[in-house]
């Protein structure tokens, strides 16, 4: 008999409280067996599976390659069970599904939460999970079945064979900075007006932090001696609004910032662009507020759409 047919949900249980503990008497406890009982059914899985799972060192165990692969396996079924359990409840209480949706800064401050204003008013009774992060942190969560869908930059890192991703636009990034900030009351900025000043910029590797780094080689530049490096959006908004640090930003929430008055878009042009993608997993276009959820994000990204008109769905 194939062994995958003698696993149960608590023999994953096991498996992910050893992945985390390392230490076969504290997830005993935790799980209410014994020691004894917990080692010899890990022994039975690994001869069972026929590969070495975790190796024994006098501090406890750590998992092996095969381990991480099996153990990654058991995160993502643990994530899809957890999902269809807040489906289920959510449908239970008279709601209409779950959707969880990770985003990056470039649409934490306009597309997505516009997008979602247009899935609540067709589906006002959705529930909606928002998570605001990076991509490196986001796309995993994703694979494991953690999110439904992400929004963020596009990238070749993100490639996954089992993931979807569509492409939602190209914008655009712009030099930021508070209203009334000195460099407002000009008409047109060069890099020594901007380079005067220190910035706060998004850590290295992000994408607008490539872009700046990319138009600052193109004009035979370097980043200012001086810099605030930070990966949050509330964080860089509440430091360019109480300072005269000048930051970047994607042009689609610069503008609904500007609108807010909250920051002011500077004129200086920076060369080149980047765009926006939705990644997700087909297998999950079938539940209703996943499905009502991509396409109040395709509809929000599309300008013929009008920008803050209800979708009719």
């Amino acid at each position: 008999m194939d062994w995958t047919y003698r696993l149960r949900l608590r023999h994953l249980q096991l498996l992910l409280s050893l992945a985390e503990t390392g230490n076969l008497s504290q997830s005993a406890t935790a799980l209410n067996t014994t020691q004894p009982a917990l080692s010899k059914w890990l022994k039975e899985l690994e001869n069972d599976v026929g590969l070495p799972l975790f190796e024994r060192h006098a501090r406890g165990l750590r998992p092996t390659a095969p381990g991480e692969a099996l153990i990654e396996h058991a995160r993502r079924i643990e994530a899809h069970l957890d999902t269809a359990r807040d489906d289920m409840h959510a449908l239970r209480e008279g709601g209409s599904g779950l959707v969880s949706i990770g985003t990056s800064g470039v649409a934490a401050a306009d597309t997505v939460p516009l997008a979602v204003s247009r899935l609540l008013a067709c589906m006002p009774r959705a529930q909606v999970r928002l998570v605001e992060s990076t991509m490196n942190q986001l796309m995993p969560q994703l694979a494991r079945g953690e999110l439904d869908i992400v929004v963020g930059r596009s990238g070749e890192q993100y490639e996954d064979a089992q993931l979807q991703s569509e492409t939602l636009y190209t914008e655009l990034i712009d030099f930021v900075a508070r209203p009334h900030h000195p460099l407002t009351q000009k008409a047109t900025l060069e890099w020594d007006d901007v380079l005067a000043y220190s910035w706060v910029v998004w850590p290295q590797g992000t994408p607008v932090r490539n872009a700046l780094e990319a138009a600052l080689a193109a004009a035979g530049r370097t980043l200012p001696t001086h810099c605030v490096e930070s990966n949050s959006s509330v964080l860089n908004l509440t430091l360019l609004n109480n300072t005269d640090l000048l930051g970047v930003a994607s042009h689609r929430p610069a503008l609904r910032f500007q609108q807010l008055n909250a920051l002011q878009i500077l004129p200086m042009k920076l060369q080149g662009s980047g765009s926006v993608s939705i990644y997700w997993h087909a297998e999950n276009e079938n539940r209703a507020a996943v499905a009502v959820a991509l396409k109040a994000l395709r509809a929000y990204a599309d300008p013929k759409a009008g920008g803050n008109r209800v979708l009719g769905m």
